[in-house]
Parts: C-alpha cells; sequence; structure tokens
C-alpha cells in the first residue's frame, strides 16, 4: 500500500476512496484487537490514522482541481 504523498497524488479518485475504505476497516479492526487487548502492533494505528490524512489530502487536492509541483532541493 503507498505510504507516501506523491504515491496517492497518482491514484485516482475512485482508488483513493477504496484505499480509505480499506485504511478504515482495517482501523477499526485494530482497535476492537486493541480493547480486547490482543493487538501485537499498536504503533499500527498511528501508521494508519496518517495514512488516512494523506488519503483525504489526496481527494481534496483532486476535488479542488489543485496539481502540487515537487520542488528539487537545492545542492549545498
Amino acid at each position: 500500500m503507498p505510504t507516501d504523498i506523491i504515491e496517492f497524488r497518482a491514484l485516482t479518485v475512485d482508488e483513493l476512496n477504496v484505499k480509505d475504505r480499506e485504511a478504515r476497516e482495517e482501523a477499526f479492526n485494530l482497535r476492537l484487537q486493541q480493547a480486547t487487548g490482543v493487538l501485537e502492533k499498536p504503533s499500527r494505528l498511528r501508521e494508519l490514522r496518517k495514512e488516512r490524512a494523506r488519503i483525504q489530502t489526496a481527494l481534496s487536492e483532486k476535488a479542488k482541481g489543485l496539481t502540487i509541483v515537487r520542488k528539487e532541493k537545492a545542492a549545498k
């Protein structure tokens, strides 16, 4: 699954909606595991929260018609 905003920007709106739904379902299942005390990797919840934020950002950019161009860093 893409984890960088650049990779999410390359996806279509439908693909982003599917990824968001999958991340939301996984987060729900992890919260259930956390409540029952069987969650093995609590950091995954934080990763999913950040991933969903990236997805929502990409969706918002597409809805507004924004295209983000990444600037090259200057060599030192």
